[in-house]
């Protein structure tokens, strides 16, 4: 098989005689064999053909600022530090290693606010005011090996909550703008201190109207910390109406370095462009759900450019490294549930990516000569202004670009001859590497194949294109398909699994398994208790954060497999707040994430005002049964619940007497 076409412009009579000895052999295949589908005398109409100049003489376009992905927002990356060696490192490697897999140029990560952000929540490195903790989650364990594998790595934080005491009872962190401003200062400053992070750039607020004042201000606070080298995106939501502020604020436009939007659908709008201002989207795709993956993400990473003059592109989202049934299922470059089996998907579009990043890095120019292909698709076409050339293409057809938040109207895309012309700088160009990806519903896909060199002869090029398919030609010599060996077979939850957190410290205070929805658990060591619970998983938060999601009002962690039925779960607890206090476990919980507030299942309390009490909801409305239980604060329970198709039964708590 030979999956990709291409011709130079010269045909000389040995190659008249090559093409028709080739004429008279049989078809190498049915379905889509270089002499079957290209040559074909019976072919029914001649495929249409466009012309192409590239040329870097009139100048270049916009300075490319790279590729990136997100981790946070959703907590979506949880599961994945409790992965096993070697397959942790192996997944980390298919995300950031340079000419490997996916080489992502950057790296977007949530600042932890305690609150709810999609699928869960992530904890404040400042919980209280008078408290500082730099070794709280896993995002600072993330970027440092992103920094391992690519010392170049642009880093990003964005917020998406706020602890309560920047603003106590507010929906909004903006009482004392300062005072804001220098809690987001002290992460950055954080990640130098304890972790030797660099912070490139901050955002504002996660899908919130831009501030402008705390903008200023935060650019004020950056400043005075001597953090000029840290530049600030805003507003990781809409062109609008953030672009026409800058037009008539200088002080404004001079804090902006980067205009972001949440899937912009390929396009940006006059105000953003007349700003002159670094335009990226900051959220886009969500598209790994669909049966052909990578199809969206392949669509947007030209056309972003080619329609919007966006520079930068960071996937929502990073790794789906979640519990299932925690929206959205596959939503990530690469898919990582099963720490406890290490098995893991190595998603298409790792590879998609890897048809820009490991060709074109940071720094490079974008030629002004790239556009929309005559018969569908685009293509565009990068320098690093040393002579050498990259050029990807994408044929991607409707039904498959789309991405989730895309409502792009129909487009028709057929296949199609396209006659590169290269032009000056390039001109004398000899020979290029080729890359080839096939996507959709094929007899056969390709995910990103090196093909043969190509001779060029006198700057020519022409390629025959089908339907779904992503090309990269290029000078670049370096690119490489990375492989690992074969995950570990997938395996559901251990059916029995016990956990009395004695395994001493550990990275972020993350217990294994557990998933925070709402509140933030951590493991804690009781120096002071004298009753054999010395290593403990502790609920942190007390007060309601600033949140961007629902957080429901009680806190609550999950673990297990989402499809057990019939279950007999058994905890030691305490309660530490007299009268309110209060403390459950649950089994068939049937929603998590953003839609926590309203799950349903079975629900067994019990309350420091002696009570208890089995509920059917999360939010305690629908109570099966109550009563008296003679509990205290401050005191040792084990409480047991046993859940049957047959019986639902409950066990009152005993005092523990360990």
């Amino acid at each position: 098989m030979f999956p990709y076409k291409v011709w130079t412009n010269r045909l000389r009579a040995e190659g008249r005689l090559l093409l028709w000895l080739l004429l008279l052999l049989p078809p190498l295949s049915a379905t889509g064999s270089f002499i079957s589908r290209y040559f074909s005398k019976t072919s029914p109409s001649p495929t249409p053909t466009s012309k192409i100049i590239l040329d870097d003489a009139a100048g270049l376009g916009r300075v490319f600022d790279g590729i990136g992905a997100m981790s946070g927002g959703s907590a979506a990356s949880r599961l994945l530090i409790n992965y096993p060696e070697p397959q942790r490192s192996e997944i980390l490697d298919y995300l950031f290693k340079p000419n490997f897999g996916a080489s992502l140029h950057m790296l977007k990560v949530k600042v932890g606010g305690d609150g709810l952000t999609t699928d869960g929540t992530e904890p404040s490195h400042m919980p209280h005011r008078d408290e500082e903790t730099y070794s709280r989650g896993y995002e600072w364990w993330l970027m440092k090996e992103a920094k391992k594998r690519n010392p170049n790595i642009t880093l990003i934080g964005l917020p998406w909550s706020f602890p309560g005491w920047l603003n106590p009872g507010r929906s909004d962190p903006y009482a004392n703008m300062t005072m804001t401003a220098l809690y987001v200062v002290s992460w950055i400053l954080g990640a130098k201190k304890h972790h030797k992070l660099d912070i490139d750039y901050i955002g504002i607020w996660n899908d919130r109207e831009p501030e402008n004042q705390y903008i200023k201000t935060l650019r004020k606070v950056l400043n005075q910390k001597q953090l000029n080298r840290v530049k600030i995106i805003a507003n990781d939501q809409f062109w609008q109406p953030l672009s026409a502020f800058l037009q008539f604020d200088p002080v404004l436009l001079d804090a902006v370095e980067v205009i972001g939007a949440h899937y912009p659908g390929t396009k940006s709008d006059n105000d953003s462009l007349k700003t002159n201002k670094k335009l990226w989207s900051t959220e886009d795709s969500s598209f790994f759900k669909v049966e052909e993956v990578g199809g969206c993400w392949a669509h947007i990473l030209n056309q972003n450019y080619v329609n919007g003059q966006m520079t930068s592109t960071i996937a929502w989202n990073l790794v789906a490294s979640h519990y299932p049934r925690i929206p959205p299922e596959r939503d990530g470059m690469l898919t990582a549930k099963e720490p406890w089996s290490g098995h893991y998907v190595v998603e298409n579009p790792i590879w998609i990516t890897a048809h820009t990043t490991q060709f074109a890095q940071p720094g490079w120019q974008y030629l002004k000569t790239v556009g929309f292909l005559k018969y569908g698709g685009s293509y565009v076409a990068l320098t690093d202004g040393l002579g050498n050339l990259t050029i990807i293409i994408e044929t991607m057809s409707y039904p498959i670009s789309q991405c989730k938040k895309d409502h792009a109207s129909f487009f028709q895309v057929t296949d199609q001859i396209i006659i590169f012309s290269l032009q000056g700088t390039f001109k004398s160009l000899t020979m290029l590497q080729i890359w080839y990806s096939r996507l959709g519903k094929q007899s056969r896909n390709y995910s990103f194949e090196k093909q043969k060199p190509l001779l060029i002869n006198d700057g020519t090029i022409t390629l025959k294109l089908g339907l779904d398919e992503v090309y990269t030609l290029t000078t670049i010599t370096t690119g490489q398909k990375g492989s690992h060996p074969t995950p570990p077979e997938s395996r559901p939850f251990p059916s029995n699994y016990e956990e009395n957190f004695n395994f001493g410290q550990t990275r972020g205070n993350i217990a294994p398994q557990f998933a925070d929805q709402t509140g933030v658990f951590e493991y804690f060591m009781n120096d002071q208790d004298t009753s054999g619970h010395f290593f403990t998983f502790r609920q942190q938060v007390t007060q309601r954060p600033i949140t961007w999601a629902d957080d429901a009002d009680q806190t609550i962690s999950i673990i297990g497999d989402h499809n057990w039925k019939d279950i007999k779960i058994t905890c030691d607890v305490y309660i530490e707040t007299p009268v309110t206090g209060g403390i459950f476990i649950a089994g068939r919980v049937n929603q998590a994430g953003s839609s926590i507030r309203s799950a349903q299942g079975v629900f067994f309390w019990i309350l420091a005002n002696g009570t208890y009490e089995v509920t059917s909801d999360l939010a305690s409305v629908r109570v099966i049964e109550k009563g008296i239980a003679n509990v205290t604060a401050e005191q040792w329970y084990t409480i047991t619940l046993i859940i049957s198709r047959k019986m639902p039964k409950f066990s009152r708590c005993n005092k523990n007497s360990s």
